[in-house]
């Protein structure tokens, strides 16, 4: 499902215009975006976590040059979904027929 589509369902779902469903959906996506940035993680409740995680500084390889390269310490955005998330996954995807559930 693309955002597009995600747009169109929640606006047959609820009535609400598609333009508001998009401005919405942009605006939680930027307050997420710059909530992280700022260093703060993201909590919403029944659906998952927003966190930064620490990624510690480690030597690399630069392949074509064969040297050794330092990666420096940084942080990356993450995302942990809530226990009743999960669960609701597991159990639709396991009734998914064979071939659907490789595309995924």
């Amino acid at each position: 499902m693309r955002k597009a589509d995600l747009v169109t369902a929640i606006s047959e779902k609820t009535g609400v215009p598609k333009v508001d469903v998009l401005v919405t959906l942009e605006t939680l996506f930027k307050e997420v975006k710059s909530s992280l940035a700022g260093g703060e993680n993201v909590y919403i409740r029944g659906f998952g976590s927003f966190v930064i995680k620490k990624r510690k500084k480690k030597i690399g390889r630069h392949i074509k040059k064969n040297i050794a390269i330092e990666i420096p310490e940084h942080f990356v955005p993450s995302f942990k979904p809530a226990k009743t998330f999960v669960e609701e996954v597991k159990g639709n995807v396991s009734q998914l027929p064979s071939d659907e559930s490789k595309n995924i």
